[in-house]
């Protein structure tokens, strides 16, 4: 007996391919999930690290995750929980007792903690944030749209008008601002709002997180803005953990598809896309199986779907060109650790909610350009930069009592480590850096490396490896003006729609970006069902 034809073969169980997968099942679409590893939630999972110790193995925090993806999905009733951190960040600047910067806690607590670093830094901080609220609540309002097919005549134009009719309602101060958060470096923003380099530095992390650029970078302002553009149990900006690790958002997200109807299949990986008169016609799978399908949605990177899975004579030439071009790299070093006890910084000994936020080990500009510096021309930072969470402070599923799980996401490390090293790879420099990066943690928090007992770390040859992040972008493209909106992942295949019929990218390679979301398999998943109720 031949199998049915699925209506959607979606590629990648990652978030964004769940999603879509359980919006387009809901609808009354017969649809399949195709996972290469054995358990869904892409770079969205909760795995074991160490005998007794779990914890998200690569995303680790969640703040973007759009409250109607939650809604629509039903997450909560399916047995998501998201805490928030009680304070946002901490950074110790040094050694000294007492020399550091907590962000959080309210903003009276807020700005006496800047005021002892800089008394104009403390009264300019609520107008900065008040400027980053105003210019979030459009890019908000875009985050949901589909944009417009650069040159794509009328109804492209009419989305274009549409689209710059929000920013055309704020103010003129307000573009101002919007502009310089587009184009400007994020150093060049916060050195003109801010005197202080660890008001500065707290501020910047969120333009090198998973960017493997200086925060003097053009268009490394427009981070900034994305990492607060959402927010958690409707506070803008606000960070949390998914009680279960992050998971439990997959996880979640598979029952809903379950329910739905969804056939979600797991060792299934995808070695090509079939093509059949000229449009998609379903995948063959490594194993030989060919699953059908009128369409297929790829929730993969841009350059992997077109460079390992569609064949050249099936897209445009200049299409593949500029994918050759689309830029894919990260920083990255990503690490989980298993921990005896608590770790106790100089700065600030003891335990505390300072323990409990995104801690940055990170004093200055500077020294995040000096970490990208040394990573072009050395191979890796020599004084990394290093953010910890210890989610286990606030969820008590990831290990047994008195014991820690810390996630620790640190910068620079070169994306291909023979460019600058002939002849070193990854797989054999993995351990070196490892340590590096305990070391950056005990310089700042003594006595941290004798309570490891375990760990885990992923280069960025092993998040391309595992998860299929191209150079180990975690965002799958970089995130600038180049890259964004109408010109994600190709100016004129911004609206999810491929140059091979039939084909879709539901990924974080399209509008709106990285990050844990779900907003772009949402909106795919409504471009798809617009042309299923056109075209059948």
């Amino acid at each position: 007996m031949t199998a049915a034809v699925f209506d959607a073969a979606v590629v990648g169980g990652g978030h964004n391919g769940l999603v879509c997968a359980a919006y387009l099942a809901g609808a009354g679409l017969r649809v399949c999930v195709l996972e290469r590893r054995g358990i869904v939630g892409g770079a969205a999972v909760t795995e074991a690290f160490h005998p007794g110790f779990r914890n998200s193995t690569a995303s680790y925090t969640v703040g973007l995750l759009h409250p109607k993806v939650v809604r629509d999905l039903a997450l909560a009733s399916q047995g998501l929980r998201i805490v928030e951190r009680p304070m946002a960040n901490f950074l110790p600047l040094s050694d000294r007792a007492g020399d550091a910067l907590a962000i959080g806690g309210g903003l009276a607590a807020t700005q006496a903690a800047i005021g002892r670093h800089s008394r104009r830094d403390a009264e300019r901080w609520p107008l900065y944030q008040a400027m980053l609220a105003r210019v979030a609540a459009v890019v908000n309002d875009l985050r949901l749209a589909t944009p417009p097919d650069a040159g794509g005549g009328a109804a492209a134009l009419l989305a274009a008008w549409r689209a710059t009719r929000r920013f055309r309602a704020l103010d003129r101060a307000a573009r101002r601002d919007a502009l310089d958060l587009f184009t400007k470096s994020a150093g060049d923003l916060l050195d003109r709002w801010f005197e202080s380099a660890p008001v500065k530095a707290a501020l910047a992390f969120d333009a090198i997180v998973g960017h493997y650029a200086s925060p003097y970078a053009g268009g490394s302002a427009y981070l900034l803005l994305h990492l607060v553009a959402g927010g958690v149990d409707g506070k803008p900006g606000a960070w949390g953990h998914a009680i279960g690790g992050m998971g439990a958002i997959t996880q979640a997200m598979a029952r809903t598809c379950a329910a739905r109807g969804v056939a979600i299949r797991t060792d299934a990986e995808v070695a090509r896309v079939l093509v059949k008169a000229g449009r998609a016609a379903g995948v063959e799978l490594a194993s030989g199986e060919v699953v059908e399908a009128r369409r297929v949605v790829a929730n993969v990177n841009p350059k992997l779907l077109f460079r390992r899975l569609v064949a050249p004579e099936h897209v445009p030439d200049d299409f593949r060109a500029r994918i050759d071009g689309y830029r894919c790299a990260s920083g990255t070093f990503r690490m989980n650790v298993a921990l005896a006890a608590l770790p106790s910084f100089a700065a600030r000994p003891g335990p505390g909610p300072h323990l409990a936020s995104g801690i940055v080990m990170a004093p200055s500009l500077a020294y995040m350009e000096r970490a990208y510096l040394d990573a072009r021309t050395r191979g890796w930072s020599q004084a990394p930069v290093v953010e910890m969470l210890i989610p286990s402070l606030v969820d008590d599923t990831l290990c047994a009592p008195g014991s820690h799980v810390a996630s620790l996401f640190c910068q620079h490390v070169h994306p291909d480590l023979g460019e600058v090293l002939p002849g070193r790879t990854w797989d054999d420099a993995r351990d070196e850096v490892a340590d590096l990066m305990i070391g950056t943690v005990e310089r700042f928090a003594p006595g941290f490396r004798r309570a490891v007992v375990g760990r885990s770390a992923l280069t960025p040859l092993d998040l391309e490896r595992d998860f299929g992040l191209v150079g180990g972008d975690i965002y799958h493209g970089a995130m600038t003006a180049d890259q964004l909106f109408c010109a994600r992942p190709v100016p004129g295949y911004a609206g999810y729609r491929m140059p091979l019929r039939g084909l879709y990218l539901c990924g974080a390679g399209a509008h709106p970006g990285g990050g844990v979301s779900g907003v772009p398999g949402h909106n795919a998943a409504r471009e798809i069902l617009r042309d299923v109720r056109r075209h059948g």
